[in-house]
């Protein structure tokens, strides 16, 4: 493998593992245009050799569809990649030792920013407190985000800084900050960083992205979670650079958020339009308390606010879609886009393929609500994999009976609702092998799916979720969008041993993947491209 590909050359792939539904013992795969032009056998390959730009000998590697990850923050993910990552720290005392050690590395930035701490997770079980936080840094700004970026603690230097923000919802001295006092905090910490800061962000982002075989990702944007000139920055540098695609998402309500998308350049008014917060920081929006706090959590939006968004965005012809992870507020989106189909016409409705960020806290009713408005399900499996089990962090919040019922994808899947994964990155790190894994071996019996339907829901899952049903799958004419990769035998993995046995024979024409048992090394990436062109090549290839 040598010199990046350019877009508009005829490329041979041969004698690898091609993973495609038109030839499930294909080796061979000819690129042309941007675009895949045939897959088949090695023999019939070299009908193709003589007149092709370039071949590539596989030596054995498998390609696959390139992995969209459905749920991203660009700009976040690069500043967690280049600076201060607490999500390592094994306890409160090392993530203060790591704040001081960055503090002291960054003499020259105006605000120190940070992500990843989890409390739940460290033997002292608790938040760093704002005393010890100015300590760590001599006094300067430091805002660090919770996993689950639905909280954070920050200096005494940052709050000074916003006006007003200890008299706004969220702000309880010697606590996290949530609710309207984060938002204030984020947006002073973020508008901090420098344009060129946030570019070189941005690069290292994607450049990770290329490096995991992922070939897009769907940027989650909104007035609340970055800016209007970060999202047009990515936007324009992804025009302009070679790299994954990026589709961006606008989560602003109403006519305004509609006007808002459509002047930026979004897909839709949707991505992270919160409903609710998050069950970590005790701001998803419940039914019945919290196991640990004597209250239901946030609502940001009520069913009349969903329905009127839901609305405007089918009317206008854009995607609309909303955070929600609690089941009151599962149950407000489907309140509110039922009420939307009422007035506009169902049809109308399940053609927008409206979205569902998260989607953790369901029921069979809401599920099926979810099958008939033909929603998407736009869910990460890495949460179950950091916070499920008997012993997680949701069956701290919830208890473990409700704890058991979250990330029901089995269920999701049997009544027909489409599925797109995604990492929520930086909460969980980019990682799509990671996130098949996940789902296919999920913490709760019952509700995992097999690898097949995990590598679809993170492969064409993605491109469905934005309406394309051509893209995301290794056939004649779709995109040439492709990851090869260094693996071992393949096999098919599905949890009922049945499935299994009839799957792995080779009459029922079923293409292996990878083996993706708990504790094995995952596929690597050798090679990333986006239609025909070359956007990774790894190291020695």
């Amino acid at each position: 493998m040598n010199e990046r590909t350019a877009p508009s050359r005829t490329v041979l792939l041969r004698r690898g593992e091609v993973h495609s539904p038109a030839d499930p013992f294909a080796t061979a795969m000819v690129v042309e245009r941007g675009q895949v032009a045939w897959v088949g056998s090695e023999g019939a390959a070299d009908a193709f050799a003589e007149g092709v730009d370039e071949v590539i000998d596989l030596d054995g590697a498998l390609v696959t569809p390139a992995f969209t990850d459905a749920h991203v923050h660009t700009t976040s993910t690069g500043l967690a990649l280049t600076g201060l990552d607490l999500s390592g720290a094994p306890s409160l005392t090392a993530a203060l030792a790591l704040v001081r050690d960055f503090a002291a590395a960054r003499p020259a930035d105006r605000v120190l920013l940070g992500h990843g701490w989890d409390a739940a997770r460290w033997p002292e079980r608790r938040a760093p407190r704002r005393d010890e936080l100015d300590e760590a840094t001599g006094g300067r700004p430091l805002y660090l985000s919770r996993i689950d970026v639905h909280s954070a603690v920050v200096t005494t230097a940052l709050l000074d800084r916003v006006p007003g923000v200890r008299d706004k919802a969220g702000f309880t001295d010697g606590e996290p900050l949530t609710r309207d006092a984060h938002h204030a905090v984020r947006a002073a910490a973020f508008a901090a960083v420098t344009p060129a800061q946030r570019t070189e962000a941005q690069r290292a982002a994607l450049a990770h992205a290329a490096s995991l075989g992922i070939g897009s990702v769907h940027e989650c944007a909104g007035p609340e979670i970055s800016s209007e000139d970060d999202f047009t920055g990515l936007l324009r540098l992804v025009a302009e650079e070679p790299g994954p695609r990026v589709v961006g998402y606008w989560a602003e309500g109403g006519e305004e958020g509609v006007a808002k998308a459509r002047e930026l350049g979004a897909l839709g008014a949707a991505g992270d339009l919160f409903v609710d917060g998050s069950i970590g920081s005790h701001t998803a929006c419940l039914h019945e308390p919290y196991a640990d706090a004597g209250h239901t959590g946030t609502a940001y939006l009520d069913a009349v606010d969903v329905a009127a968004h839901v609305t405007a965005c089918t009317e206008a012809g854009l995607q609309a879609g909303f955070h929600a992870i609690g089941d009151a507020a599962v149950t407000t989106v489907v309140e509110g886009v039922r009420a939307a189909a009422d007035k506009v016409g169902l049809a109308r409705v399940r053609a927008a393929r409206h979205r569902v960020e998260h989607a953790e806290m369901l029921t069979p009713e809401t599920i099926a609500a979810f099958a008939e408005l033909g929603l998407t399900a736009s869910v990460q499996p890495a949460f179950d994999a950091l916070w499920g089990g008997e012993d997680g962090m949701y069956a701290q919040r919830l208890g473990a009976g409700r704890a058991r019922t979250l990330n029901p994808f089995a269920a999701l899947l049997r009544a027909g609702v489409p599925l797109a994964f995604g990492s929520d990155s930086p909460v969980t790190p980019l990682d799509p092998w990671g996130t098949v894994r996940a789902a296919a071996f999920h913490r709760t019996p019952g509700h995992g799916v097999s690898v097949r339907a995990a590598f679809t829901a993170h492969t064409r899952g993605g491109w469905r979720a934005i309406g394309r049903d051509d893209a995301g799958v290794l056939v004649p004419g779709a995109p040439a969008d492709y990851a090869v990769w260094r693996t071992d035998a393949l096999v098919v993995q599905a949890p009922d041993d049945r499935v299994a046995r009839w799957s792995t024979d080779p009459r029922s024409g079923t293409p292996g993947l990878p083996d993706l048992t708990p504790g094995g090394d995952l596929p690597v990436c050798l090679r990333t491209v986006v239609g025909g062109r070359t956007v990774f090549v790894g190291p020695g290839e």
